[in-house]
């Protein structure tokens, strides 16, 4: 119970912690937000008017006070730029943002796992020395660059992907949430389906290969490493045979360290999607977020790094309740 108040504890500091810094910052950047919405005729009365609407006119702390006021009742203020609701704003883009960062997370985890576990089954041979040059090249070439390149190859000189937005105008479908494709794996719409992850494929391995290589990286050595351990000694003396020994006695052992390691990556990760959504004009947060920045919009830029943070802080949390369960040295003590 005492390590759970704690555990909260820390979270809430954090998150005032990234509110305060993201507040004061943004604030002190140079533009302002007031005059990019008025028309060149506008009045020193009409940019008054919009300063007092938006909190603006009072002092750094002032605003902050009244602002986090607000936050805690629920209200993230009104978008300057498209004049909503910030909080449902952002709560319709966080979908496609999850589902994206999701899709490529399984895509890094199956990729990394197989070129682990093939290092390990084959290693000192060849093709090991296969997996850790691809590892180094995918390792060394960012997301927003493999974006790049999969657009040129698959968007334009072999158009097998769809190279922007998230689904395709010429289907008719009305969803009733925002989460499109897992509400179209649970309507059965393969059709839907089909036009989304092609949509998706692009952006989805972009983000994960980088993220691929490290998995790779990580697991093979810990599988090397528990290969030696005793107990597989003992395995192998009773006949089994080396994949089996990889995968039923070695491999429990060596994911735990990869489990945190994929848990901190995949915070990485959905930043990543800043970049890569705006290049795919995915219409997640992370284009959301860019669109914000250029409209000098603070009670959006606001809400939405704040929702990373949250994010991030539960992403975390998970990892390190899941870590406890499946370590029982932990779990015990």
């Amino acid at each position: 119970m005492t390590r759970a108040l704690v555990r909260l504890a820390t979270t809430l500091v954090t998150l005032f912690g990234v509110a305060v810094v993201v507040f004061v910052v943004i604030r002190l950047a140079p533009g302002d937000p007031v005059a990019m919405m008025l028309p060149p005729g506008a009045t020193d009365a009409d940019i008054a008017r919009l300063n007092a609407l938006y909190g603006l006119d009072k002092s750094i702390p002032e605003q902050f006070a009244l602002w986090l006021g607000n936050v805690v009742q629920g209200d993230f203020g009104t978008s300057i730029s498209l004049r909503e609701d910030v909080a449902r704003i952002v709560l319709a883009r966080l979908p496609a943002t999850l589902e994206l960062s999701i899709l490529a997370l399984l895509i890094a985890v199956a990729l990394g796992g197989a070129a682990a576990l093939f290092g390990t089954r084959w290693r000192g041979t060849p093709a090991e020395a296969g997996v850790d040059v691809a590892n180094g090249v995918f390792l060394s070439i960012p997301d927003f660059l493999w974006g790049l390149v999969f657009i040129l190859l698959f968007g334009v000189a072999f158009p097998v992907f769809e190279i922007s937005g998230r689904i395709s105008p010429r289907l008719d479908v009305a969803f009733a949430t925002n989460f499109y494709l897992l509400e179209a794996l649970v309507r059965l719409r393969l059709d839907v389906v089909r036009d989304l992850l092609a949509h998706m494929a692009m952006p989805a391995l972009a983000l994960a290969l980088p993220l691929a290589a490290v998995i790779a990286t990580l697991l093979k050595t810990s599988l090397k490493e528990a290969m030696r351990a005793d107990y597989v000694t003992l395995a192998r003396t009773r006949g089994f045979s080396e994949t089996r020994v990889m995968l039923r006695e070695a491999l429990k052992n060596a994911v735990l360290p990869t489990l945190t390691l994929v848990g901190v990556q995949f915070t990485f990760l959905i930043g990543g999607t800043v970049i890569i959504e705006r290049l795919f004009s995915y219409e997640g947060l992370g284009n959301l977020a860019i669109d914000a920045v250029i409209n000098r919009d603070l009670p959006l830029i606001q809400g939405i790094v704040l929702l990373f943070a949250v994010l991030f802080v539960a992403i975390n949390l998970a990892v390190d309740l899941l870590y406890a369960v499946l370590n029982p040295r932990l779990r015990h003590g």
